[in-house]
Parts: C-alpha cells; structure tokens; sequence
C-alpha cells in the first residue's frame, strides 16, 4: 500500500486567479499579482528540482507569464489550482486543498482605530483581568510588539490586533504576562469569536525587554472547527496514520491528526525526513512550511524570500530520492504573498500543483480539493469531500 505526502509551501502563488480582481491590497485590486513570476524577475531563481516538477511550466499556464530562470521540461505531474472559498487566508486555503471549501463569508475587523467593538474588546478585559488592552487595530505583529511592548510590560495589559485576515491576535511577554496565562485567554476567547465567523485567535507570545522584543515559537492558533469531514477524516477512518507537520494541527484544530510536529522551516523539514523513513503504508503526511509567507511575503522581501526558495528546493531534492516507488508526493500552496506588490496582505492567485509519482504529464486547471480527491485515490480512501482525482 502506497503513502501520500502534501507541502503546501505557504503563499507561493503563481498569479492567473480568474477572480483576482474582487481581492484588494488596500484600494488596489490583486489582478496581475503573481508572487513567484515577480520574484524571478527580480531575482534570478535557481529552482532546478521543482522546476523540473513543473513550476516553471505551472506559472505559464496559471499566468502567460515566463518566469526568468524557469521553464525546464517538466518530468513531474504538473498543474494550476483555483480556488473557490472566499477568502485568501490561510484557513480557507488549507481547507479547500483538504476537500472542504469554506461555505460561508469570513468576518473581518475593519481597518480603523479601534478595530475592535465595544464588547468584544470588554470581554478580553474580563478574560484577562486587565482594565484595557493595546493595539486595537490592524498591524503587523513586529511592528505593534515594538510599539506596544514597553506599556504592555508597564501595565500588564494584552496587545491586539488584527490584519486583513479574518484573525484577532493577542501578543503578550512569556515571563511578564505568562505564556499560559496568554494561551487560556485565547482559548476562552475563541468561542465567541468562532461565532461571529472569524476564523482564528492567535496567541503570539514574545521575550526580551524594550528595544529587543522577539516573537517565540511558542505561536498558537485557536482555528474554528470545519464545516464537514476532509481527507485527514477519511485517511483516519480508512485505518490510516494522519502526521501533521507544521500549522496543520492548529489549523485543523487537530480534526484527523494523529501526531504532531512542530519548529521553523528548517526543524520541520527535518520532521518530514524521518516521516520519510518512519511512516507507514497507507498514512498521510501533511505538512505547512510558513516562513515564506511570514518572514518574506507579508514583509515584502523579494530577496528573502528566493533565498528560503533555493532552500527548500535543495531540501526536495535531498528527499525525493528517499520515497517509496509507489508513494506520491505533491507540493501546492494555500493563497498568493506576492512581494513585489503594494500592501503587505494576501494576493488572490492560483496556485502550483507539483506532483511526484505520476510520471510526466500536464493536469491542466485544477480545483483546489482536487488534490484531496486525489491523494483518497491514490491511498484507495473512502472519500467525501469535495473535488475530482487527477489520477
């Protein structure tokens, strides 16, 4: 019995989304967005192994677009998704590729001082015991740490904020606050907030003193439930192992995981090497690397963020030669993060689907659950989400 394996490296679009134009970066629309095409023009990319799955050859059907330095003959299975849930956001992504699109509409914080309703920003004072909280706007989480910190250590009070994602933040100092007491008020909080359709509380933990805050590892998300079962669901009911590595177990709010493996790109590439030898027939590995989104797409850093490219390409190539004769892997995305466009949010794009074990052939325009069909075929799962098998 074959494995199957899934990377979604986080927010590597390819441009070409048929709906780009209802998605903004502030005022202007995400049409023309296309995160890896921009940064090959901007900087040369040397991405032999998953150009030669087919990236290069993915970005020309997704956009027109010849990516300088890509283009190789594909000699993997190669593709571009669409996705269909209104949202691109991290959530709605990783959903949708697990065959569950999102039905409803996400709620999201308006863009002004203060973000935050009148009770709702009462009911975190109540939750922490505080008499007010910070920030109570949209920023990003270094920027509001630097400004906020200093008055967070001197009053003890919760920083929030939110982004153009459907998520409410709380940044609080481990020793000052206290890293539990900062994850319990983010789980007291989320039911509320689940129910007004947002989809995650974020406890953002940081260290230092003023002048040299860092964001810790110790990051959780607190994700509304989905809305059906997904593949995770059905490889688990089929008698399979599910391994989360990375945010899946936060994102799937642990729903058909079985075990857990979390730390930076780096760590978890390491996780998915031993999964490598160490999984069994029939099991289901799925794994998110982050740092492209938030250490170079929400920064926008085209420079980092072919550095972390090259990475993870020679990563790949390391791992490929290890797998199963008859296992498949599959390396796709959740959204776009263009960084060469205006703004700092998500860019609405399709996304690559790169697959090894299928041999050489295009798979044309996909759907995003698509690749959830696919991967129950490949593993002869029971299946009941949505989507159709490119197999």
């Amino acid at each position: 019995m074959p494995r199957a394996f899934l990377i979604v490296i986080d927010s590597v679009g390819i441009g070409g989304a048929p709906d780009a134009a209802s998605y903004f970066n502030g005022a202007l629309p995400d049409t023309g967005a296309n995160t890896i095409g921009h940064i090959a023009q901007a900087v040369p990319l040397q991405l032999p192994h998953l150009d030669a799955l087919g990236l290069g050859a993915a970005v020309q059907l997704a956009s027109g677009f010849m990516a300088p330095g890509l283009g190789a003959v594909p000699t993997g299975a190669w593709g571009a998704a669409s996705e269909v849930s209104r949202g691109k956001d991290t959530p709605s992504g990783h959903w949708e590729l697990a065959g569950v699109p999102v039905p409803w509409d996400w709620h999201h914080f308006p863009d002004t001082t203060p973000a935050f309703p009148d009770d709702l920003t009462a009911l975190i004072c109540k939750l922490a015991g505080t008499d007010g909280i910070l920030g109570n706007c949209h920023s990003s989480g270094t920027t509001i740490i630097d400004r906020e910190g200093a008055a967070h250590l001197r009053t003890g009070w919760p920083i929030c904020y939110t982004s153009a994602d459907s998520v409410l933040q709380i940044a609080a100092h481990e020793e000052h606050f206290g890293l539990e007491r900062l994850y319990q008020l983010c789980a007291d909080l989320a039911p509320t907030l689940h129910a007004m359709k947002v989809g995650r509380v974020i406890a953002r933990p940081f260290v230092g003193e003023v002048g040299a805050f860092t964001r810790t590892a110790n990051r959780h998300d607190y994700a509304i439930p989905l809305p059906g079962p997904g593949i995770c669901d059905d490889v688990q009911r089929a008698g399979g192992k599910v391994h989360a590595v990375g945010k899946i177990g936060d994102i799937f709010s642990m729903q058909g995981i079985d075990t857990l493996h979390k730390g930076d790109d780096a760590t978890l590439m390491g996780h998915l090497s031993g999964l490598v030898d160490t999984a069994a027939a029939g099991d289901f590995i799925f794994t998110n690397l982050v740092e492209f989104d938030s250490l170079y797409g929400h920064r926008r850093d085209p420079a980092g963020y072919a550095r972390h490219l090259q990475w993870f390409d020679a990563a790949l190539g390391a791992l490929l030669p290890r797998l199963w004769r008859d296992d498949l892997l599959i390396v796709t995305a959740d959204h776009g993060n263009d960084p060469t466009w205006p703004g700092t949010d998500h860019t609405r794009e399709r996304v690559p689907v790169l697959a090894w074990g299928l041999g050489a052939r295009p798979l044309g325009l996909l759907a995003f659950a698509d690749v959830a069909a696919s991967i129950a075929d490949h593993l002869s799962v029971p299946y009941r989400g949505a989507g159709k098998s490119f197999l």
